[in-house]
């Protein structure tokens, strides 16, 4: 009986990031040309490498060079890239340029979409909703360009230096209007994977607790907390009108948090300017 063989695939940004290292014989050399930090740059090749088994490049008195190995793998990835960019023309698109890659925390999502007036103000953008953790490694490592996310005490120094905006707002405890919680009963709570919001605070004033859901996705969280399932945590501002702020519970006060725009360095082009003003106006500006 033949087993299916499982594949690993090599993203073309890592490849164009050692090409660009080949031919500047420098890593902050190719990171302003490819507008990526130097930490960025070695997250990539760190991973090139353990995909193709050795390192590509080794240092010299007069800069970064290629090892036996490197020049094997450039001749390849030249092919590659090449090989991507024909069949990108097969379509008649003869625009070289990138989307801009933006990443949203799921509780930006939904009110960036309601922004947007027709299909067409979305071209030339790609979208990732994910974690805040996952989109800051994300952009750490230049497979995103903005990203709002929210600020999280373990998140890359690095991340700090690509802040362009940040407001702050308490967290409050949401729940449905008809929920009762039995006296006695563990708190029933709704949190996000890798969630410390809700759960630290009830520790800290050791009060018992029970996760009854756990989903990266905001609005289905709500849905959840409208069906009865317990308490959840969200910002001030996002309190729907289908759930109700829960003060009768005694429940302690939660954290203040703080969104924050990022922006990796060299990104000057006008659709960056345009949607990074978008972004602050939406999510960014006192209400």
């Amino acid at each position: 009986m033949n087993q299916r063989r499982g594949y690993v695939n090599i993203p073309t940004e890592i490849v164009r990031t050692a090409i660009a290292i080949s031919e500047t014989g420098s890593l902050s050399k190719a990171g302003e040309l490819l507008g990526l930090s130097q930490p960025a740059i070695s997250s990539q090749m760190k991973r090139l490498q353990n995909l193709v088994g050795g390192p590509l490049f080794e240092r010299t008195s007069a800069g970064t060079a290629l090892s036996d190995l490197g020049r094997l793998a450039l001749q390849q990835a030249r092919r590659m890239i090449e090989a991507n960019d024909q069949l990108l023309r097969l379509s008649g698109n003869t625009d070289r340029s990138q989307p801009v890659r933006l990443g949203l925390n799921s509780l930006f999502a939904t009110n960036f979409f309601k922004a947007q007036q027709s299909a067409g103000s979305l071209s030339g953008i790609f979208v990732q909703v994910d974690q805040s953790g996952t989109l800051a490694k994300a952009l750490i490592e230049g497979y995103l360009d903005i990203a709002c996310m929210f600020d999280q005490p373990r998140m890359d120094g690095d991340i700090r230096q690509m802040i362009v905006a940040g407001i702050e707002e308490p967290l409050v405890w949401v729940r449905a209007k008809q929920f009762v919680v039995s006296p006695g009963s563990p708190i029933p709570i709704l949190t996000w994977p890798g969630d410390d919001w809700m759960v630290r605070t009830l520790e800290r004033h050791e009060i018992s607790y029970k996760i009854v859901f756990n989903s990266p996705d905001f609005e289905v969280k709500l849905r959840a907390v409208e069906a009865g399932m317990g308490f959840t945590a969200v910002p001030a501002s996002k309190v729907p009108d289908t759930v109700i702020v829960a003060r009768d519970y005694y429940l302690p006060e939660l954290p203040t948090i703080r969104r924050i725009m990022c922006v990796r360095a060299s990104l000057g082009n006008a659709r960056v300017a345009e949607l990074t003003k978008q972004l602050a106006s939406l999510f960014f500006e006192p209400r």
